[in-house]
């Protein structure tokens, strides 16, 4: 496999368009089009713009199916890819791969068109008439409604070179170039096949492709190198001209606050770039005098903000030493930066924008005056070119007006409201990685990650939406197909399900855990009268330990039918969620639902008793469930005195109804959910007027959830970040003041401790610092335990005594409730022989879902079903995500779902796909891939195909390593699945042959 993109001809890609949607409904796997109002336009450079949205000058704007794939989605302001006199092998050599990472903000460390600069000519004008083609023939808009913005980099020397200096006067006249000659014709050609495409249309076509141009230039390039490439555009090309600013006009200082104060302090970077580039001081009186040299010539001026922003690679981001940063972290600094130039020339300097714009933001940006505005991030993300439509229409609604001017005052209250705007501050705790461990498949990969997550894998995305139809008793049900807890679980449950949501990749995730409670809430009175066991299963099984862990594994066992007794030693099931956890997060009343589920399954509850011995036990049981919990409370030795434990504290304060005397200062060290549960309950005690959290990292590193986190800055905990405990000492606690290290390729900190110390005062200090397993008590009962006291089970999570299973806490250490239950449920199934749960999970209308990908919508917006993606039905992350179109879904007769294969010759291995994979794996090398002859296959390991002989089926194949010649009808060790693929993209998308 070669990094080296191949263009197609025009021919192939005007078939490849008309074939596609005629036959697909789509263009270039986008699904929805944007069809504009050409009353609407603008006007600017003196031409029309229908939008003032489009792709900036990246991956998205380097071949002509990109720049069609964005047209169709809404784009009508096309920054094309830069330039440079540097092209093709020669800069193939310099850009590492992959190049892209967007998971969140977004880095790469590619800088200009990987194409020869002719080629990359020829892809801008194939481009063009293809828009004009879609435009008319598809409704979409005025075929002078668009335009095409050239980027010129980097210096005058190579900007006056012999091919960029072709290159320009093509773009500005393209008359004479073979590339237009040969659209025209292929164009006439076909002529009597359009609908709404005629000859005096094609013939109309004009070759003046651009009249503006947007000049580039590294880090570092003097201001009177910029001004000089500016008045040789303006002077000698005669076109309207923007230069790129760098947001190192702020100065280190106020970039580096910005980034710190917004969460962004983990990015780093030097003062070098600050101090090389255009200095603040020298770049305004430049831009006065390229004001009055563009209206001297009659042209249009201003800058386009901003180019992207060095920072240092850490923690392995890319293979690269430095690597840009654009995105949600680049907003506040670009909005920055036009608001500092608009206050100094009141409101009069035209400002093209780019820098963290979307969906949420674009008609603030816009608002203020500024446009066009090109975006790159949020399209590289999941919905990819589809969310330009939400973008566009959204500016339709909101009207366009003729540039008079910015507005400062809304500028700068925008700029200022940015450092502290929900969609562009980083989160409190970095994102966990969102990948299974699992390799994607080369057929049916689609899934959904929040099932996946899930440890009891529930049919998360069908009840989703069957409570977003108002059915919340079938919704009900089905979560009670494999959630024994569903009350426990839609107040407390950590929600992983959240945190690998798809949502997280456009803003917020689906709010799955209260989608459940609803669904309990409204539905538990009608449902429960339904709950039985599915007939016997002849088994007889005792469970030692109430908590969810117990209760989860009684549930399992008697909706198998199996005859369940639960031993439990405290009054009432529950265990730590209802001893332990904090009244005010949950507290009986909810967990009594869950108990009731129980009873209604016939299981015998003997609370307040101590269970017999497990070799008693055997003897009138099956089976037995050992679901004691991690109840050996951990200690901190401190010098000067012991730190009291956070376990017996929350159940003091429980039993109490808060009652427990504290002090005025109280010290909670720890930074887990206990750790945040304790915080809380300290500062609802009686005469407490502080509780300080110390953990020796930042909130960052802390292993709460963030919801948790959140939960305790709310209720006014005070974080004591970067300190470590060492001695109790006159009322205080004595801790030395740690350093965060260099980051690991995972992410997380190192600690280094200083000779520094801090005093906090304590009148009580509580450890959060975790239980640990009952050893004495399975060594007691016969058990055979690790070297770290751990009981020894198997694959079923049978111990060494036949037939006692042990689950929950108690088993590898203190975990999350729904870890427990995904235990309970496998040692259940091996107690009863029989599945205790069904497959109850339906697909959604793939269709519905196509429509919703690309829209950014908030919780609160609508129903949460209608912001579910349905990834078990469609995922397609890499589909929507490739620039280049170059992951294809592909529809298969006979197979239920669409199929992704992966065409070579469209990649260029910037590695994206990888990104959003909810596999651990790499599109771009793991899907089944589309050669376009064997030279190319034999360039690459992936399994694929290359089509020998398309009349008679006849392909090279790859698979599993081995490679096949072959022909159909004959026998094979290729799959049946992938010869059938193979037929479908010779029959139904020969076009990309």
């Amino acid at each position: 496999m070669s990094d080296i993109m191949s263009c197609m001809p025009f021919e192939q890609l005007l078939n490849w368009v008309r074939t596609e949607h005629d036959e697909k409904g789509t263009v270039f796997g986008v699904h929805s089009p944007y069809v504009a109002d050409p009353g609407r336009a603008q006007t600017i450079f003196g031409r029309k713009l229908e939008t003032p949205i489009g792709p900036a000058a990246g991956p998205n704007s380097q071949l002509a199916q990109n720049i069609v794939a964005s047209y169709y989605a809404g784009s009508r302001f096309f920054e094309l890819k830069t330039v440079q006199i540097m092209d093709g092998a020669e800069l193939a050599a310099c850009v590492n791969k992959p190049c892209i990472l967007a998971e969140d903000e977004c880095y790469n460390c590619e800088w200009s068109t990987e194409l020869y600069v002719p080629q990359a000519q020829d892809e801008y004008i194939k481009a063009w008439f293809l828009l004009a083609f879609i435009a008319k023939e598809y409704g979409l808009g005025s075929t002078e409604g668009y335009q095409f913005n050239i980027s010129v980099g980097y210096d005058l020397k190579g900007i006056k070179s012999e091919k960029i200096d072709t290159f320009i006067n093509n773009m500005m006249n393209a008359e004479q170039t073979d590339a237009f000659k040969t659209c025209r014709e292929v164009l006439l050609a076909h002529a009597g096949e359009f609908q709404n495409v005629t000859k005096e249309d094609i013939e109309a076509i004009s070759p003046l492709i651009c009249n503006s141009a947007t000049i580039s230039t590294l880090h570092g390039c003097p201001p009177q190198e910029i001004e000089s490439i500016a008045t040789y555009l303006l002077t000698e090309k005669k076109i309207n001209t923007f230069i790129k600013c760098n947001p190192t006009l702020l100065g280190y200082e106020f970039a580096r606050e910005t980034m710190d104060k917004m969460g962004y302090d983990y990015v780093a970077f030097g003062r070098f770039h600050f101090d090389d580039d255009l200095q603040y001081a020298d770049a305004v009186p430049m831009l006065q005098r390229l004001i009055r040299l563009s209206g001297e010539q009659n042209l249009e001026f201003g800058v386009k903000i901003t180019n992207t922003f060095p920072v240092d690679v850490k923690a392995n981001e890319l293979p690269s030493e430095e690597m840009y940063m654009s995105g949600k972290s680049l907003y506040p600094l670009s909005l920055s930066v036009a608001a500092k130039l608009s206050r100094d020339f009141d409101g009069k300097l035209r400002i093209a924008y780019s820098g963290g714009a979307d969906a949420f933001n674009i008609e603030k940006i816009v608002g203020t005056g500024i446009w066009p505005v090109t975006v790159a991030t949020t399209i590289l993300k999941p919905g990819g070119y589809q969310r330009l439509k939400q973008m566009a229409e959204g500016l339709d609604a909101m009207g366009m007006k003729p540039f008079e001017g910015i507005d400062v005052n809304a500028l700068n209250r925008l700029a200022e409201d940015a450092v502290n705007d929900p969609h562009h501050v980083k989160p409190a705790k970095l994102p966990v990685s969102r990948k299974s461990k699992e390799r994607v498949p080369l057929l049916d990969c689609y899934t959904a990650p929040c099932e996946d997550a899930c440890p009891i894998h529930q049919e998360i995305t069908t009840y989703v939406r069957l409570a977003g139809e108002g059915k919340y008793e079938e919704a009900l049900k089905v979560i009670l197909n494999k959630n024994a807890l569903p009350f426990i679980t839609g107040t407390i449950c950590a929600h992983g399900c959240q945190s690998h949501c798809n949502r997280n990749f456009y803003e917020t995730p689906v709010q799955i855990r209260d989608t459940k409670l609803e669904c309990a809430q409204k539905a538990f009175d009608a449902v429960i009268g339904t709950v039985a066991p599915a007939g016997s299963c002849g088994k007889k099984a005792a469970v030692v330990g109430g908590g969810p862990s117990g209760m989860a594994a009684a549930y399992y066992l008697a909706k198998a039918g199996a005859d369940v007794t639960i031993y439990e030693k405290r009054d009432k099931l529950g265990g730590v969620v209802s001893a332990i956890i904090p009244d005010f997060r949950i507290d009986d009343s909810v967990i009594d639902k869950d108990v009731s589920l129980l009873r209604k399954l016939g299981v015998k509850i003997l609370t307040n008793t101590e269970a017999p011995s497990v070799a008693e036990l055997k003897k009138e049981y099956d089976g037995v469930v050992l679901a004691v919990g991690a109840y050996k409370r951990g200690e901190l030795k401190l010098e000067g005195g012991e730190a009291l434990n956070a376990l017996a504290f929350l159940e003091d304060f429980n039993a109490k109804q808060g009652k427990v005397d504290l002090g005025k200062n109280v010290v909670v060290i720890g930074g887990g959910n206990t750790a945040m549960d304790t915080a809380r309950a300290a500062k609802r005690c009686d005469g407490v007027e502080h509780v300080y959290l110390v953990y020796r990292r930042t909130k960052r590193y802390m292993p709460a959830d963030e919801h948790e986190l959140l939960l305790a800055i709310e209720d006014g905990v005070e974080f004591r970040e970067l300190l470590a405990p060492v001695k109790l000492e006159g009322g205080n606690l004595v801790c030395k003041v740690t350093q965060l290290g260099e980051r690991d390729a995972s992410g997380r900190a190192g600690v280094v401790e200083t000779d520094e110390t801090l005093s906090i005062p304590a009148d009580t200090v509580i450890a959060a610092v975790g239980e640990k397993v009952p050893t004495d008590y399975y060594e007691a009962n016969g058990l055979n335990v690790d070297d770290r006291g751990r009981v020894k089970v198997s694959s079923t999570l049978e111990s060494s005594v036949e037939g006692v299973y042990v689950v929950g806490d108690g088993l590898f250490g203190p975990s999350l409730v729904v870890k427990g239950m995904g235990e309970a449920m496998t040692a259940a199934e091996a107690i009863a022989g029989v599945p205790v749960t069904g497959d109850l999970s339906t697909p959604a209308d793939a269709e519905a879902i196509y429509q919703k990908k690309g829209i950014l919508a908030e919780p609160g917006c609508g129903k949460e079903a209608d912001r579910c993606l349905g990834c078990s039905t469609v995922c397609e992350n890499c589909v929507d995500v490739c620039p280049n179109r170059a992951n294809i879904s592909v529809k298969v007769p006979g197979m239920e779902k669409a199929q992704v294969i992966h065409v070579d010759y469209m990649c260029n291995e910037c590695g994206n796909c990888k990104v959003f994979c909810p596999y651990a794996s790499a599109p771009y090398l793991d899907k089944f891939t589309l050669f376009a002859n064997e030279k190319d296959m034999a360039d690459s390991k992936n399994d694929g195909f290359a089509v020998l002989n398309r009349e008679e089926l006849e392909c090279r194949v790859r698979f599993l390593g081995t490679e096949y010649t072959w022909k159909k009808g004959q026998e094979t060790k290729v799959p049946e699945e992938l010869q059938r693929l193979i037929e479908a993209v010779c029959a139904d998308y020969s076009y990309m042959l």
